[in-house]
C-alpha cells in the first residue's frame, strides 16, 4: 500500500470547505532549525494527548524526541479519542498548564473540523512537499502523518477460531466476545469500524447506515461486549475479539507473545481492507508552540517516519522515502499486504461520521449499547 493509491482513490483535499481562522492563523516568520531548537528548549516541555505508547510505536517517537532534544514530554490521557482531543483544546483555551495539549493526532475528518472551530494554527514542516496534496490542508493547518487498515484482533486462548470476515461476527460462537476499541461517538477508530462494516453489509462509501444496522445485529446476537477494548482487556479475555487498526493489533501481538506467550491472531477482513489516515495539527492555544513545531519536524523527518514504520504504520512520506531509499528495510518487510485497500474521501468520511455520531439517528439510537472504559464497566 502506498500514497499513490491514496492520491488516486481518495482526493481528500478537494472538498475542504471554507474554514474559520484561529486566533493565531498567520504563519510566523520561518526560523532556522537551530533557532527553533533553541526556542523549544527554552520552553522546556511538550504536551501531547491521546498517544498510547503502543500505538504506531509512539513510545519510540516520544523517547527518541526526548533523547535528541532534551525536552520533557507530558503525555495527557493516552486513551483519549479524536473528539476528546478537540474538546481538550476547547476546555483549556485559557490554560497554559499540563492539561492543555500543544499538538493533536486525530482521524482525517477531525482535521478540518478543528480548523473550522478555530482550534489549530498553521505550520509547514521542512519536508512538506513530500506529503501528498490529497492528505494535507494547503495552508498548513493539518497534515497526514500515517495510515493503516482495520483488522480483527483475537486472543486465541479464549477464541481459538478467529473471525475472518464481518459476517463471522454474528455467529453464536462469538457470544459475549466482540468489542470496539473506542466509543463510536468520539473515537475515530470505532467510527471507522462501523463505516467499514457498512461496506460489507449492503452499504457503500456513500451510505454508512448499514454499518449501524450490522452492529445492532451483533448486539441482538448477544455477541457485543460494551467495554472499550485495550491490550489489557484483550489479554484478560474480557474483549477477546476486537476491531482495531492493523498497527495497533500487530504491535500488541508482538508484545503479548514476548511478555506472556499469549497468541494473538490478526486478520484483515477477507471482503476487503478498509484504510484510514490520521493527521497532525498544532493547537492554536499551544502553551509551548515552538516545542510543538520541533515535534512536527521530528515526526516528519526520516527518523520520525521510520519510528512509525517500526510500529507497523505506513508513514505519510512513504512514497518519497521509498524512492530515496530511506525507509527502514527491516520494518518495511514486516508490513502486511493491504493492497487494494479502500480509502473514503474527506467528504465521504464527514458524511459517514455525521450519520454514525448523530444522537437521533446514529449509534446511540440505532445500536444503543454504549462501550465504556474497562475501569468503569460494571
Amino acid at each position: 500500500m502506498s500514497l499513490v493509491l491514496l492520491s488516486a482513490a481518495a482526493v481528500m483535499a478537494s472538498s475542504v470547505p471554507a474554514l474559520a481562522q484561529s486566533p493565531e492563523a498567520s504563519m510566523a516568520p520561518a526560523m532556522s532549525m537551530d533557532e527553533l531548537v533553541a526556542a523549544a528548549k527554552a520552553e522546556g516541555t511538550l504536551n501531547v494527548i491521546a498517544l498510547p505508547r503502543d500505538w504506531c510505536n509512539y513510545a519510540g517517537a516520544i523517547d527518541g524526541f526526548k533523547a535528541k532534544y532534551g525536552l520533557e514530554v507530558n503525555e495527557i490521557n493516552p486513551g483519549a479519542g479524536s473528539g476528546d482531543e478537540l474538546q481538550a483544546i476547547i476546555a483549556n483555551k485559557d490554560n497554559t498548564g499540563p492539561a492543555a495539549p500543544d499538538v493533536i493526532d486525530v482521524g482525517l475528518a477531525f482535521g478540518p473540523q478543528a480548523v473550522a472551530e478555530g482550534l489549530l494554527q498553521p505550520y509547514k514542516v521542512s519536508t512538506w512537499d513530500d506529503i501528498p496534496d490529497a492528505v494535507k490542508d494547503p495552508e498548513g493547518y493539518w497534515y497526514g502523518d500515517y495510515y493503516g487498515v482495520l483488522s480483527f484482533e483475537t486472543n486465541t486462548a479464549i477464541q481459538p477460531n478467529p473471525p475472518s470476515d464481518w459476517a463471522d461476527l454474528l455467529k453464536p460462537e462469538y457470544r459475549g466476545q466482540i468489542a470496539l476499541a473506542g466509543d463510536p461517538n468520539t473515537s475515530n477508530q470505532a467510527i471507522q469500524a462501523v463505516y467499514a462494516a457498512a461496506l460489507a453489509n449492503g452499504g457503500s462509501l456513500d451510505d454508512a447506515a448499514p454499518g449501524l444496522t450490522f452492529w445492532r445485529q451483533v448486539v441482538d446476537a448477544g455477541n457485543f461486549v460494551p467495554v472499550i477494548a485495550n491490550p489489557g482487556t484483550i489479554d484478560q479475555g474480557a474483549t477477546p475479539v476486537t476491531i482495531r487498526w492493523n498497527y495497533n493489533a500487530l504491535a500488541h501481538r508482538d508484545a503479548a507473545e514476548a511478555e506472556s506467550g499469549t497468541v494473538i491472531d490478526v486478520r484483515i477482513p477477507t471482503s476487503g481492507a478498509f484504510g484510514g489516515v490520521y493527521v497532525q495539527g498544532i493547537s492554536a492555544y499551544a502553551p509551548h508552540p515552538n516545542a510543538a513545531k520541533l515535534w512536527q519536524e521530528y515526526l516528519y523527518s526520516d527518523e520520525g517516519q521510520n519510528e512509525w514504520l517500526q510500529g507497523y504504520c505506513y508513514p505519510i512520506r512513504f512514497d518519497a522515502m521509498k524512492a530515496a531509499g530511506t525507509l527502514d528495510a527491516e520494518a518495511l518487510a514486516k508490513l502486511p499486504d493491504a493492497s487494494g485497500a479502500t480509502f473514503p474521501t474527506l467528504d465521504q468520511l464527514n458524511a459517514a461520521s455525521a450519520v454514525i455520531t448523530d444522537p437521533a439517528t446514529g449509534w446511540t439510537t440505532v445500536v444503543g449499547s454504549m462501550p465504556v472504559e474497562a475501569s468503569a464497566a460494571p
